[in-house]
């Protein structure tokens, strides 16, 4: 089984990787020669995982999937939200995105957040929508090395370590993306 995954984030493929079985490969958008930042545009995750894999998969007419994920802060209304890697700037710093969210949550006690991630499937021209989600909370302070975006100011529950406080296998039995493929892959596997 293959697929093309719509993405040119390497921190994403290693996550996805490490969790496909044996009989599928992904080839990546540069891998598989597509070199284009596709657009998110619009206000939902959703919708953003749906634009990013019919362009590849009208592109390539080749089976593929994309994902989108953001982090949604309660006390911030569910901020960053669809926009959480550009919350800071269309330079998507994650330095930068983990300031203003600090920023704005400032001495707020209430820390709680999440992680969704949603996966688009086109396969044999037909659409199928998957979801992750991991529950955690937002610490004061980064933490840990490891991982990108917000890894270092979220810990999953069920946790005492931030996300970069993790190494991928760890951080995969949280992991929201993780959560999502599994499901992607066990529809695959009833095919």
């Amino acid at each position: 089984m293959h697929l093309i995954f719509a993405t040119n984030n390497n921190n994403k493929v290693i996550e996805i990787r490490k969790v496909l079985p044996v009989h599928f490969t992904i080839t990546t958008l540069t891998e598989a020669g597509i070199f284009v930042d596709i657009p998110e545009p619009h206000n939902t995750l959703q919708e953003n995982a749906i634009e990013k894999v019919d362009y590849i998969f009208k592109k390539s007419a080749q089976n593929a999937f994309a994902e989108d994920t953001g982090l949604q802060i309660d006390a911030l209304n569910g901020e960053p939200g669809v926009k959480s890697a550009r919350y800071a700037g269309d330079d998507k710093i994650d330095a930068n995105n983990i300031k203003l969210v600090l920023q704005k949550l400032e001495n707020n006690p209430n820390r709680a957040a999440r992680f969704v991630t949603i996966i688009a499937l086109r396969y044999n021209e037909k659409l199928h929508l998957f979801e992750g989600i991991c529950t955690g909370k937002i610490i004061e302070t980064p933490t840990g090395d490891n991982g990108f975006g917000y890894d270092p100011i979220f810990i999953p529950d069920g946790s005492n370590k931030t996300f970069a406080q993790m190494d991928i296998t760890e951080k995969n039995i949280y992991s929201h993306r993780k959560k999502a493929m599994l499901q992607l892959i066990e529809f695959l596997n009833t095919i």
